[in-house]
């Protein structure tokens, strides 16, 4: 038989929602109730005549028994919201645990949304396109949308939620505030194009489950995927004040023989009581069903374009994805740099969390929307902003080379093939590989060895701080960004990217391997590498120990390929040469071998006038601690230099912070701290005075 879903499945459903019995059916076709199961089953179908009167059982055209794209039964039936009944246990829940595994904060929205839809990417020759747009409707345009999804319905539970004293209810209660007092309501829609789509049942294994009815559920069996936990999607209904999230997805593979505008809609409030009738938390916003056992429950439902349209749905195009609408979107640091503006100064909410969406996907995706000369980005993002309809600010699509251009400029020439292995002039671009030994699953043998892939570069000044390592695998997502530490005196400002997993190539060694083991070493939120729960049952308790053998070799690799001669950089550019002394002060003790030294010292004012220093320690040979205290120092033009206090001591490689001092690890060879100067003990301004920084003995000390 021609035409979309398999005729059994098909027609089971038809009878579901006619509410019809097999025998109904076999009567008014004709036939045994045999041959109706049969139907059903798939044994047979049935012939052209049988069709007409199966039609006529149902009241439909003919030709739907062949495409079999539409329900022709049960039609017209009106969706409705369907409030989860209290347990019948006495258990109550007052919210949903996983939103607070995340804030309210569009940035946290950017980087979650955007990382399930880069998992979902379909054609991998081609990105996956994420489109933000915020739409503050007021006035009538407000009234229509509330009609739409049934507001009147939703109300008595809104109210009784915004009554409770917990966390949600009290969220609730100013999200009910903002719209009624300031008559606006903010959307956030996020769509993707070139993803997935939710695919799969209603209920049953599959996409569309994990999302709309499972917490805790992923779905993710690929390792290069970003997310692990089934929490990101969390922050969907976390960014609305109201807890109410809509979507519409189009689907890549189809699902009862459609794939186009699969609609439906899921509520997250806290336990209630509505009317004396108690409910659980969560209700759904659909078509009701009339499956057995799930009599009355709100399933997806296939909607028109006028339904779409009014609830502000509508996609741009067939592309298979999903387009999730929040409703009542807020934004936690939005409305906190808002305080201080006048009443119904709606415009400059809204310009902020645009430009937070914007700095957020530039930040954390810039890598994933880079392209080489024949390699295409895993990702383009853009936002817009409207106002009943009307645009506020243009769609604008976050350029990486803009806001990371150093970083882009590194992995753009590591996809085209034009990294040396050592910087000797400015814009090359020194690629190093860096192993990372993935040891075996708890219960096996053997370890595998990967080699990521260490970039580094000069750099600008468009990229924020300078001298930071970023971190990333699979779909490259940055994971982390942190100071190299250890730096030699006088190097030139760079930045690095550290590529391990998938993100270092197709053909990386043991990239599968290497992906599952860092996915395992990252918590929900997925900006470290480091010992999870996770890691410590699948691996072992010492699992985690590799990641930070692997982490120390990238940041030698990095200082090695930007370091400079001792001879050539020992002195230091002219203007710290001019300001700062080393010294290593008078002998600690008498030991063999010498006695600790400062080698070297890197330290910059702050606009307060306090010295940030950060020095270099070499230890003499030997098998004992060392137990010292770093002195700072004017060096003023006549008499005793004058001791300045310290705001701040931070111990660094090989030694930690005691009481009284800095203890420098047994049979380590050299150290590091960083501190900081209190400018209430200077006696004069920093800048009229060199600073030398000592070690001396710290009173008492025995090590």
């Amino acid at each position: 038989m021609d035409g979309g879903e398999d005729f059994g499945p098909w027609l089971q459903r038809q009878l579901q929602r006619a509410n019809m019995k097999q025998a109904d059916l076999a009567k008014e076709a004709g036939v045994t109730r045999a041959a109706v199961s049969a139907w059903i089953t798939g044994r047979a179908v049935p012939r052209d005549e049988t069709m007409r009167a199966i039609a006529g059982a149902f009241g439909a055209e003919y030709a739907s028994m062949h495409t079999r794209t539409t329900d022709v039964a049960g039609s017209g039936r009106p969706v409705r919201w369907y409030h989860r009944p209290a347990y019948t246990d006495g258990g109550r829940d007052f919210g949903n645990a996983a939103t607070f595994a995340f804030d309210a904060d569009v940035e946290v929205l950017a980087r979650e949304a955007t990382q399930n839809s880069l998992d979902e990417r379909l054609d991998r020759s081609a990105p996956v396109r994420v489109r933000y747009t915020i739409h503050e409707l007021t006035g009538e345009n407000l009234a229509r949308f509330r009609e739409a999804i049934r507001w009147d319905d939703l109300f008595p539970h809104y109210e009784a939620a915004a009554a409770q004293e917990q966390k949600v209810g009290r969220v609730i209660a100013e999200g009910l505030r903002d719209m009624y007092e300031r008559d606006r309501l903010v959307l956030l829609r996020v769509d993707d194009y070139n993803a997935s789509g939710l695919t799969g049942d209603d209920y049953e294994d599959g996409r569309f489950a994990a999302v709309v009815r499972r917490q805790l559920d992923s779905r993710k069996s690929d390792t290069s995927a970003g997310g692990s936990y089934g929490l990101g999607k969390a922050t969907l209904w976390a960014t609305s004040s109201l807890g109410m999230v809509l979507i519409n997805s189009t689907l890549s593979v189809p699902h009862e023989g459609r794939t186009e505008r699969r609609l439906v809609g899921r509520l997250d409030l806290p336990w209630r009581t509505v009317d004396d009738e108690p409910f659980a938390g969560p209700a759904w916003f659909g078509e009701p069903d009339t499956a057995p056992g799930s009599e009355g429950v709100a399933r997806s439902w296939w909607a028109d374009e006028e339904t779409v349209e009014r609830l502000y749905l509508t996609r741009e195009s067939s592309a298979p994805g999903t387009s999730f609408l929040i409703v009542g979107a807020h934004d936690v640091a939005s409305i906190a740099a808002d305080v201080g503006k006048e009443e119904g100064d709606d415009e400059e909410t809204v310009q902020a969390m645009h430009a937070r969406l914007v700095d957020a996907l530039g930040r954390n995706f810039w890598a994933a929307m880079t392209a080489g000369r024949s390699t295409a980005p895993v990702l383009e993002a853009s936002v817009r902003t409207l106002r009943n309809g009307h645009v506020v600010i243009d769609e604008e699509r976050v350029d990486p080379y803009r806001v990371q251009p150093s970083r882009t400029r590194a992995l753009k020439a590591y996809l085209d093939g034009e990294t040396v292995d050592r910087l000797t002039e400015t814009g090359q671009v020194a690629l190093a590989r860096v192993p990372l030994t993935v040891p075996a699953l708890r219960g096996q043998r053997g370890t595998a060895e990967h080699e990521a892939v260490l970039l580094v570069t000069a750099a600008e000044d468009g990229d924020g701080k300078p001298n930071q390592m970023v971190t990333m695998r699979g779909n490259r997502m940055v994971i982390r960004e942190a100071r190299v530490p250890d730096l030699p005196l006088g190097t030139n400002p760079f930045q690095a990217v550290l590529l391990a997993g998938h993100a270092a190539g197709e053909d990386a060694a043991q990239a599968e391997r290497a992906e599952a083991f860092l996915r395992a070493s990252e918590p929900p939120e997925h900006d470290k590498w480091g010992q999870t729960d996770e890691l410590r049952s699948v691996y072992s308790a010492t699992a985690h120990r590799r990641i930070r053998e692997f982490t120390s070799a990238a940041y030698r690799s990095v200082r090695e390929l930007v370091g400079r001669p001792q001879a050539k950089s020992k002195e230091g550019p002219r203007a710290l040469r001019d300001l700062l002394r080393l010294d290593g002060g008078p002998s600690p003790t008498a030991r063999g071998g010498g006695a600790p030294t400062v080698r070297g010292l890197d330290a910059e004012l702050d606009a307060a006038g306090a010295w940030h220093v950060r020095a270099e320690v070499r230890l003499p040979a030997g098998q004992d601690p060392w137990l010292l205290s770093p002195v700072a120092k004017f060096d003023v033009r006549s008499g005793a230099r004058p001791v300045v206090g310290w705001s701040e001591v931070v111990a660094g490689q090989n030694c930690e912070l005691v009481e009284g001092g800095l203890l420098f690890k047994a049979g380590a060879r050299s150290a590091s701290f960083t501190a900081v100067t209190d400018v209430s003990t200077h006696p004069v301004r920093a800048e009229l005075a060199g600073l030398v920084v000592e070690l001396q003995k710290t009173r008492g000390a025995s090590a």
